[in-house]
């Protein structure tokens, strides 16, 4: 009886141990014995915008990559619907759950203040990107034991701007098709509250003038909220309006430039031939567009190059070393001619 139960402890012991050396194997998500698990937290304005769901994809994919036998990266990212109050409840959830890092694509940049200040307070990192928040907030944090703790990561959209502006005075005929010797434009813009709004309304119109050395007629300028369907109707009803007058329609996103696209087309006219039409950010659809020769040019906004710095960034971060205040990524000009290269 004795060697019976002496066999069943062993064999109860075997079990156990091999358990336990099971349950040693894997950490968090299925890292490797002992790794390390980092929160991150990211906030994404709204998750029906194009380009930030190609961003927030690349950001999600590239944290992967980056998990390792001493380190796994759990990644949570929240959709705050373009609402302001409820972005903001969800960094205070996330503050409230110690996340180690935070990514913040922020709804409304006049709120970074506020929000810098909740997590200075809680001495958490932050990575904010897109959607840049002012130098003064910037600087005015910037200071004693939270320097070094947070960064923007973005493209200069001043750079946006000039390149859309020369995208147009690059043509041979400097976009002036009535050869009057300005140029009759319509500008759709973005939200008014973002500043790359305002830098690339601004810049693309001044280094039009710097570059061409001519005049400009605004014909009419709206805000479209980066909204494809906005930019639409917006495009449709200035076509009703001006008609044949309007030789160039910018437009401060592409989504908004594929609509005002279909209103161009929708109104018998072609880009290239009596009207041309610029936007940002090289999505594929664009990008087609502009091989196609139904957009004048976009401009690459690099979403795995901003991506893949924000989260270098968010794990330097981490890891205790100092971050610089800015991180920058070139836009690029999207042509005809090198419109494959981008697609």
């Amino acid at each position: 009886m004795k060697k019976i139960l002496s066999v069943l402890l062993a064999a109860m012991m075997v079990v156990s141990l091999a358990a336990c050396g099971q349950k040693a194997a894997t950490g968090a998500q299925g890292g490797a014995a002992g790794a390390k698990t980092v929160k991150v937290g990211v906030c994404i304005y709204k998750f029906d915008d194009a380009f930030m769901t190609l961003y927030r994809n690349e950001l999600d994919k590239y944290f992967k990559s980056k998990s390792n036998a001493d380190v796994t990266y759990e990644v949570t990212i929240m959709d705050g619907k373009n609402d302001q109050a409820e972005q903001t409840n969800q960094i205070d959830n996330f503050i409230v759950q110690n996340y180690d890092v935070l990514i913040l694509n922020l709804v409304q940049s006049s709120g970074a203040a506020t929000i810098m200040q909740k997590c200075k307070d809680a001495n958490i990192p932050v990575v904010f990107i897109n959607r840049e928040p002012s130098e003064a907030d910037m600087s005015a944090n910037n200071t004693g034991d939270y320097a070094g703790k947070f960064t923007y990561v973005g493209a200069d959209a001043r750079q946006s701007g000039k390149f859309q502006g020369e995208l147009i005075a690059d043509l041979a005929n400097k976009g002036d098709l009535n050869g009057d010797g300005k140029l009759q434009y319509v500008m759709i813009e973005g939200d008014p509250e973002n500043v790359d709004a305002k830098y690339r309304t601004q810049f693309s119109i001044s280094q039009y003038k710097d570059k061409a050395g001519l005049e400009v007629d605004q014909l009419l300028d709206q805000v479209g909220m980066w909204d494809r369907a906005k930019g639409q109707q917006i495009a449709q009803d200035a076509l009703t309006q001006f008609g044949d007058q309007i030789e160039v329609i910018f437009c401060n996103n592409d989504d908004m430039a594929l609509g005002a696209k279909a209103s161009i087309e929708a109104a018998g006219r072609k880009v290239g031939e009596n009207i041309y039409l610029v936007g940002v950010d090289a999505l594929a659809e664009a990008v087609q567009a502009v091989m196609d020769g139904a957009m004048t040019g976009t401009v690459l906004n690099d979403h795995v190059g901003q991506s893949h710095t924000a989260v270098d960034c968010a794990i330097d971060a981490v890891n205790g070393k100092s971050l610089s205040l800015y991180n920058w990524v070139d836009y690029v000009k999207v042509t005809p001619e090198n419109a494959s290269q981008y697609k």
